[in-house]
């Protein structure tokens, strides 16, 4: 029998049927499904490549979603020196899992920046406290967009700030978003609710004395062993929650250096298993799971099939 050649989807398809309304539930769901530990997910760690010619990585991410009986992989490149096009890029191949065939070959760049985001915004709202005030961003890539859009979606702020190693991103982010500017990281942090690190900073930006306890940070830079975002004295004074409590000791490197603890999984928060301290400075140290791919991969392939 002839083999069925997959889909292609595009980012500009991806872009037109993904929404926060859909995705932040969706990885809310995701999340405590990964936490269950009852074989409800399957998902081995990631495979990661050292590129040493081309200062860059190869990550190879498998899932599969057994509850959903969704199965994809996500290839994804990371070269953090790149000026001419994005440091992460990638595809993502979603299969059938009732019989392997291949259902689609999609553009995995804009599905990995909303579904981060998205992570990001489910663990917030059971992080942060209530009603918060001020989001500052530290960093102007795609993330940095992501996360504005995604928080947004949960909260009304009254101001968002953003803060980046380069003015002239910082001023176009600004314009583009509404964002309030700002130069130096201390001045985009203090007196912040919800703080988002999304930089590709190898060494500490955001410094312990400049945030507001209780405060919520999501910290999704650094994500080799020896990058850093958050000042050690940052991370040890804070309760941390992960994506994966598998992942994190192995890949991050504010988790590595600092000799921090982890408290609990975000799933396990969702769940009922862990505890909140909202009343404390909470920190989520996103990895990203290629469980996230999977789901968002089928709900993409969902709503285009179904449009």
């Amino acid at each position: 029998m002839a083999s069925v050649l997959p889909r292609m989807v595009s980012a500009s398809d991806v872009a037109r049927v993904l929404t926060y309304a859909d995705l932040v539930p969706a990885m809310e769901r995701t999340l405590a499904d990964f936490s269950r530990a009852d074989g409800t997910v399957v998902q081995p760690v990631r495979t990661v490549i050292p590129v040493e010619q081309h200062q860059g990585f190869f990550l190879v991410k498998p899932g599969y979603h057994v509850a959903g009986n969704t199965m994809a992989c996500k290839l994804l490149t990371l070269y953090p020196n790149n000026t001419d096009r994005p440091s992460h890029q990638a595809s993502i191949v979603l299969f059938d899992a009732t019989n392997g065939s291949p259902l689609a070959v999609m553009d995995g760049g804009h599905i990995t920046d909303m579904r981060t985001a998205a992570a990001s915004a489910a663990a917030t709202k059971h992080l942060a406290r209530d009603s918060p005030r001020v989001h500052a961003i530290l960093g102007t890539g795609h993330q940095a967009y992501s996360h504005f859009h995604a928080l947004n979606h949960l909260y009304k702020f009254d101001q968002v700030r953003v803060w980046g190693r380069t003015q002239a991103n910082v001023q176009k982010f600004a314009a583009e978003t509404g964002a309030t500017p700002c130069a130096t990281v201390e001045e985009a942090v203090r007196e912040a609710d919800i703080i988002t690190t999304v930089t590709m900073s190898r060494t500490p930006v955001l410094q312990k004395d400049w945030v507001k306890p209780g405060s919520h940070i999501n910290v999704v830079g650094a994500c080799r062993p020896d990058w850093q975002e958050l000042d050690p004295e940052l991370m040890l004074s804070a309760v941390v929650y992960v994506d994966s409590s598998e992942a994190a000791p192995k890949e991050s490197g504010d988790i590595i250096l600092s000799k921090a603890e982890v408290y609990g999984e975000v799933g396990e928060v969702i769940l009922g298993k862990k505890e909140a301290f909202k009343d404390k400075t909470t920190i989520f140290k996103s990895l990203g799971l290629a469980i996230e791919d999977v789901v968002s991969a089928q709900l993409v392939y969902d709503k285009l099939t179904t449009s």
